[in-house]
């Protein structure tokens, strides 16, 4: 497939055959984004664990401290007094039973689930539906809680989900190409620090064993994973 000139001049800057610094690689990200639009700084990372072994899964949630740059549009699972807190928190959308069956019917116009405990056999009708899709509320990523308020706004202002696939690898967005530098650091340190934080205690080799950064349309740049992120 060819590639237009700006994604050429940028993979021209990029040695792929270097791993960099993680300071030197978000930058050379910045700079390399070949798009009009403002590009999703995404990072995938490839981890030393089997995931077909329960004891290795790497899965959670953490806030960005800076946010994606992008706003999702929630979904809630809920009934009464949670449910009109779930649209004061600023769900995008919130029910219970009429939900599930629009979702039944093929209605899928939402990014993340959230749902109350009391609603999980509802919700469990749809494990065929959301399970794939990455959709499903999990009470190890806090998208099945009574704190729906604060379920919401953390979601809103910048809450992620990482989980590693089949194949170990965890796939994220840490920003937007237009946030400034030290934002984006920090996104991709908070990131980085909880997955280290989230080894799985069985691991003895080396567990991150590679990191890519890359914005939406741009070349992908190699990060030295044995050094450390001052």
């Amino acid at each position: 497939m060819s590639r237009g000139k700006k994604y050429q001049n940028g993979l021209a800057k990029i040695d792929r055959n270097n791993l960099y610094e993680h300071e030197e690689a978000l930058k050379l990200v910045q700079e390399t984004a070949p798009a009009k639009f403002d590009e999703t700084i995404e990072i995938t990372i490839r981890l030393g664990i089997d995931p077909r072994h329960a004891d290795q899964q790497v899965r959670g949630a953490i806030v960005l401290p800076h946010g994606t740059g992008k706003s999702r549009k929630v979904l809630v699972f809920a009934k009464g007094d949670k449910a009109k807190e779930a649209e004061d928190a600023g769900a995008d959308y919130v029910g219970a039973d009429e939900l599930a069956k629009k979702i039944q019917e093929g209605w899928l116009d939402f990014e993340v689930a959230v749902a109350t405990p009391d609603m999980m056999s509802t919700v469990g009708r749809l494990g065929k539906i959301l399970g794939p899709r990455g959709l499903m509320p999990n009470p190890k990523t806090g998208t099945v809680t009574m704190d729906i308020e604060r379920a919401v706004k953390e979601i809103k202002a910048g809450k992620i989900e990482y989980r590693a696939d089949k194949n170990g690898i965890v796939h994220a967005p840490i920003g937007k190409v237009s946030f400034a530098f030290e934002k984006i650091k920090e996104n991709y340190a908070t990131l980085m620090d909880a997955l280290i934080k989230a080894k799985p205690t069985v691991i003895k080799g080396i567990y991150i064993r590679s990191i890519t950064l890359s914005s939406t349309m741009g070349p992908g740049v190699k990060i030295n994973p044995q050094k450390p992120l001052d």
